[in-house]
């Protein structure tokens, strides 16, 4: 999901892009992500993830008091509208949107509403939201990354766990890389996608694949664990301990791999945009993104 430069307390940008089947010229244009040709496993394939390495490089198990603002050494809270993706939500600071529940979970809450008088690409913003990420905070190269999750139900929502390269500032998108961990849609309630963005692979050239629960399973009833495992020219994605793609150099015909580097973390749920397409009738709100726990360990 391509997200703008937004005005946020501290400065340090994150550009977001997403890749899917159901694209427009403009939706490719607007730098959204969407998958190539793949050599990921079979559907359903399923296999253990490479073990974790035993060094704890960040974990966050957001323990806390109900209604707590997550961690300031761990995390910063972006604030402003995403004109790229053309996406309904203000994303907030503070506590408003992103909030401990006193339970171990990060809750990070779309409302329909706009108590601030926020002003979005569209006019008066119709909903609020909240993003987070660790740039400045935190960044590692390889390793083992997971989140323990519970994504929301219904149209229009975007939820993401994801990665962008730590000299984004430097070289800007898509140079930076993007590794999409897990984002999933509304109206593919069943399925999340894991992508690889980079030069000459972004837009409509991301690289990635989608996984299915089996037996027409939802993915808003439970927690799932997302998580890549991360080496050296390899990234293999799982969830729930099951691999469904491995991508490596050789999956880009030539282009440059640019993720033998740190990469920071970044937690969101996006409101509507060119793929989920917006919220409608029948969409609660709020909805929440339930986070369990971040961790990443490596070999450090």
């Amino acid at each position: 999901m391509t997200v703008h430069l937004p005005h946020r307390a501290v400065r340090t940008h994150a550009v977001r892009t997403h890749s899917r089947r159901r694209r427009t010229a403009l939706y490719a244009a607007s730098l959204l992500c969407c998958s190539a040709v793949l050599t990921a496993l079979p559907g359903g394939a399923s296999a253990a993830p490479a073990p974790a390495p035993a060094a704890v490089a960040f974990a966050d198990e957001f323990d806390g008091p109900a209604g707590a603002a997550v961690d300031g050494s761990k995390w910063q809270l972006e604030t402003g509208d995403n004109v790229n993706n053309h996406e309904r939500q203000y994303y907030t600071g503070g506590n408003s949107n992103a909030a401990l529940d006193g339970q171990g979970n990060l809750v990070i809450t779309a409302r329909k509403e706009n108590p601030g008088n926020y002003q979005c690409w569209y006019g008066s913003c119709e909903y609020t939201s909240a993003r987070l990420n660790t740039s400045g905070k935190f960044a590692a190269a390889y390793g083992h990354v997971e989140a323990r999750v519970k994504v929301p139900r219904g149209q229009g929502m975007w939820p993401a766990f994801w990665m962008l390269g730590d000299d984004f500032g430097n070289v800007g998108w898509p140079q930076s890389g993007e590794i999409d961990v897990m984002e999933n849609v509304g109206f593919e309630p069943g399925t999340v996608h894991g992508t690889l963005h980079g030069p000459g692979y972004s837009g409509a050239d991301g690289i990635g694949a989608g996984y299915t629960l089996p037996n027409g399973a939802v993915f808003a009833d439970d927690f799932h664990t997302f998580a890549v495992d991360w080496a050296p020219d390899s990234i293999t994605w799982s969830v729930d301990g099951n691999v469904f793609q491995r991508r490596t150099p050789a999956d880009l015909g030539g282009k440059e791999w640019v993720f033998n580097k740190p990469f920071f973390l970044i937690l969101n749920l996006a409101v509507g945009g060119y793929w989920p397409g917006d919220p409608d009738g029948s969409t609660a709100f709020p909805a929440q993104l339930v986070v369990d726990y971040v961790r990443v360990t490596t070999n450090d």
